[in-house]
Order: C-alpha cells, then structure tokens, then sequence
C-alpha cells in the first residue's frame, strides 16, 4: 500500500517546486507525472468549487469521482481567486519560490490577470512557465477554445480511429489532453536541464493539436510524396501481417504479432504449416501485406480450434508476441501486473480499497511514489500560506473572510 507520506517525497525530481494551475485534464496530468517523480505541486483551485475534475467520472461511490484521486494524486490543494489582485499577488509570491508553474488557460488569460510570462520572470528569472492549450499561444486559432477531442480531430488522429464501416471513432480515453501534458513535462524537464547550465528560465508552449500530430508517424509524408491518405482500418494496419485480433474456441480474442519473417516462420510452425513461410504470397513482409486478408482468415481458422489457455501456451512455445485483450479484472488478476506492482493500493479516507496505475516508468536508483490520493479542496492552505509564504493566522482568516482563498 503508499502510504500517506508527505514530508518524505521520493524520485528524481525531489526538492522541485511545481505551481499548478491548470484544470480538468491537460494542465493537471502535466502536474500528475511531475508530483508522482518526486516534485512538490502545489494545485491552485478556485475557492469553493475547486478543479471540474472533482466532478467527474461516471461511477461516484460516496458522492465522490473516482477520477480526482489519480489525477490529483502527490499534489497539494490550496484555494485561491485568480480574479483578484490579492490573489494575483500570492500567485507571484509562489512563483518567487518555485521552480515551473503549469497553466492550461485560454492563452492570454494569464496576461489578463497580470500574469504572463514577461510579468512572473521578473519575480524569479529562471521560472520555467508550461502552457498547455488546444491551438497553442500563437497562430489564428491561438485563441479558440481548444479541448482534446479537436486537437485529436485536427491533428490527425480521429480520421484514422475505428472501423472504415463507421464514421471516425474516438479513443475510449482523452489521449489528445493527456499527450499534450506529456509532452509538456518532457518540455519542463528539458528546460530544467538548460535552467541548469544558464540560470535562465523560458516558456513551453505545448497545444494539444501538436502533441497528436507528432504521433502520427508517416501520414503527412505519405501523403506528400505518394498522394496516399491513411484511412480508418479497425483492428489493423494495413499491409502489416498478420498482425490482428484472433478468435479462440472458448470465446476469447487473442492479439497474435507476428508481422516480421522470422516470427511469422515461427508461427507457421506453431500452426504446424511450416510451408506458409515459404509460400510465394506470404514468403515477405510486402507479401503478407498485399494478401493480409486471406493469411488473417488462415491464421483465424487455426486460432479458432483452440481454447485461449491452449493457444497462448502454444504460442509462448515458440517464441510469438501475443497477448489477451485486456479490462480492468484481467489487469487485476494477472500475476505480471502484480510482480511489477503495476496497479497498487493506495489509502483514501472514503475508498477502503482504492487501486490504481503505479508510476511509470521505473527508475532503478530514484524510483517514484504515489505518496496519496487527490486532496479534499484547500487541505493544504495552512501548510503553504502558514509555513511556505509566512502569513499570520490573522491574515489567512482575513483573505478567507473576503473569498480570496
């Protein structure tokens, strides 16, 4: 189980002060990685509402998203208006004493408030600024409202997603946000290292259209230099074979990989037809994909005369990737996950039994934590008002009484 261990943060990014002051997914994940290597966040929320992500989520036990706890875990809550002078003050006297801070506003909401870039450098020089957005800070469409699910339409990815039956699907996760905050920590980390050598500070500008576009591999060039247009494709990539999601007798759907010669040699033996390596059509990689259809029926009909348990057995015998189509119960029970505590434990004063994705990846020396689930809202005011920004107990009641935190 992760204990509930504040003062003893572990990871490489120990001794990092991060101020969060992103919402929903976008800006938050960005700080969820860099809480969970080690770094302090300090999460900004509006006083008596807090983050929308404290709302979601289908399945509520207790009244209470099952999403905040992961997506707010290691991180410390503290209520602030944003809309006021005195909370703008107490923003840029964080920044004073950290190290990034993550927004995912509108761009040109944090100049509005007075703080920007070129207004926070001034208070600490080597500030690293991450902002997240759905078009970026510059361009025509820099000011549009930008969720993920546009970023993932635009750049690239909802055209090539689903059946080619059916008009473009979605991921059944929000990738378009969770990629731009991912590319977003590697841009703060990068910037640490520069910070290092310079002591300067600078910004990242990661949008979400950008993050989804750097994932789509070959599609623009393929375009560009063979007129090609990737279509929607379910469970396949075209003229990659076989490589798909295979029947058993019992039920199951087994993906089997076996896309490179020297494992589609060893699969053709496994189906105890060791001349399908050999045959003209399915001999080379360019082969099997020109009649990729044909050699999935072939590799289906075996599959289907065998129980899930007797194929991967067989399939492990001679060395051939392959794996069940996994849910959360599968995840649970399987005995990989739990060797390398990939989903652990974690207390919650509501959920008795609360799970959830460990850090990843592991480091062998400065390994990270979840040292606790998402804060109640502003659990964490006295610590950084009292102890991080040395105000009264007669001040902190005052900005509470006016709303301020």
């Amino acid at each position: 189980m992760s204990e509930n261990n504040e003062n003893y943060p572990t990871g490489p990014l120990k001794g990092i002060r991060v101020i969060e002051m992103g919402q929903l997914l976008a800006g938050p994940f960005c700080g969820q990685i860099m809480g969970d290597f080690g770094a302090e966040v300090i999460k900004v929320e509006q006083p008596g509402t807090g983050d929308p992500m404290r709302e979601w989520g289908r399945e509520k036990p207790h009244g209470l998203s099952l999403w905040w706890p992961v997506i707010a875990r290691n991180k410390k809550s503290i209520t602030l208006n944003l809309r006021t002078e005195e909370g703008q003050q107490i923003v840029r006297d964080l920044v004073a004493k950290s190290d990034i801070l993550i927004e995912n506003f509108r761009p040109g909401t944090m100049e509005k408030w007075g703080l920007g870039y070129e207004d926070l450098k001034k208070v600490n020089p080597g500030l690293i600024m991450v902002r997240v957005s759905g078009f970026g800070q510059n361009g025509p469409y820099s000011s549009r409202p930008g969720y993920g699910a546009i970023g993932e339409a635009m750049g690239g990815l909802r055209y090539v997603v689903g059946d080619p039956s059916s008009p473009p699907s979605r991921m059944g996760i929000s990738i378009g946000d969770e990629l731009a905050a991912t590319f977003a920590c590697l841009g703060a980390l990068a910037a640490l290292h520069h910070r290092h050598q310079t002591g300067e500070g600078q910004v990242i500008d990661s949008a979400i259209y950008e993050a989804v576009l750097a994932m789509m591999e070959s599609l623009v060039s393929e375009y560009v230099e063979a007129g090609y247009i990737r279509e929607r494709s379910g469970a396949i990539l075209p003229n990659v074979a076989p490589s798909n999601v295979y029947p058993t007798s019992d039920g199951h759907m087994i993906l089997i990989a076996a896309n490179q010669d020297t494992v589609f040699k060893r699969l053709a033996a496994a189906m105890n037809r060791p001349e399908l390596a050999e045959d003209a059509r399915y001999s080379t990689h360019s082969a099997r994909g020109e009649n990729q259809a044909e050699l999935d029926e072939l590799v289906a009909a075996w599959t289907a005369t065998l129980t899930a348990e007797e194929l991967m057995a067989r399939l492990d015998e001679y060395n051939i990737p392959q794996g069940k189509i996994y849910r959360a119960p599968d995840m649970l029970e399987d005995p990989h996950f739990k060797a390398r505590e990939a989903i652990i434990k974690v207390a919650h004063p509501q959920f008795k039994n609360l799970k959830m994705q460990n850090v990843f990846p592991k480091f062998s020396r400065t390994p990270g934590q979840v040292r606790w689930a998402g804060p109640a809202l502003g659990q964490h005011n006295d610590d950084i008002y009292r102890n991080l920004l040395n105000l009264s107990e007669k001040d902190i009641k005052a900005l509470a009484e006016r709303h301020i935190i």
